[in-house]
């Protein structure tokens, strides 16, 4: 049966190889590794809190990140592959003219690259939701920063500093899952859609 304990291995270790993506040639492999450990983490937690969707919000993200990914590169290779002259265009050396289509190629490029953007500021909507939750139901707050962060980090890169702003996500992500209890938190826990219990010292007011 999965444990918290589990789900914080997995999530822990899933966001540190999520974290090594850069590193050539091996960092594709470890980062998709990375990924579904973090979905297997994620499984876990729903299935422990009995709020499924708190995984469902985490793949809905994922899909939308892989299909926006999928339209953009195909989009952008298709761009790039007329460009590079295996297209019909007409240019003749020597002159400033640039080629017939040249402009329509890089507004293909640029489409392409806003088909990314579009579809990975709406995952990070999905991821925020899910990470919300958890914050809330497990009472580990850097959860909600993480998809705050993640949030932000897509709305903005569009302007390239939000890449530094995701990779800032993905190191709290690693220490919002090793935060993760061992054990569920003691006393009653809020329920999906419903607030927590109110702080002791609204209820001795109330009785004052």
């Amino acid at each position: 049966m999965a444990s918290l304990g589990q789900a914080k291995t997995l999530g822990g270790v899933g966001s540190i190889l999520v974290l090594l993506s850069p590193i050539p040639y091996a960092g594709a492999v470890l980062s998709i590794v990375g990924f579904i450990m973090i979905l297997i983490a994620v499984k876990y937690i729903a299935d422990i809190l009995g709020d499924q969707k708190i995984f469902n919000n985490m793949i809905i993200a994922v899909v939308l990140a892989i299909i926006g990914i999928v339209v953009g590169v195909v989009v952008v290779l298709g761009a790039v592959y007329s460009l590079i002259g295996l297209g019909s265009y007409t240019y003749t050396p020597g002159t400033t003219t640039l080629p017939t289509g040249f402009s329509a190629v890089i507004a293909s490029i640029i489409a392409g690259l806003i088909v990314i953007w579009i579809f990975y500021l709406i995952a990070s909507i999905f991821l925020k939701r899910s990470y919300d939750t958890i914050a809330t139901r497990l009472n580990v707050g850097t959860f909600h920063t993480t998809g705050l962060l993640y949030l932000i980090g897509a709305a903005t890169a569009i302007i390239f500093v939000g890449f530094i702003i995701v990779f800032i996500a993905e190191i709290l992500q690693i220490v919002s899952f090793f935060s993760l209890p061992e054990q569920m938190p003691m006393g009653p826990q809020p329920m999906p859609g419903q607030m927590g219990p109110p702080p002791a010292t609204m209820l001795t007011d109330r009785r004052d």
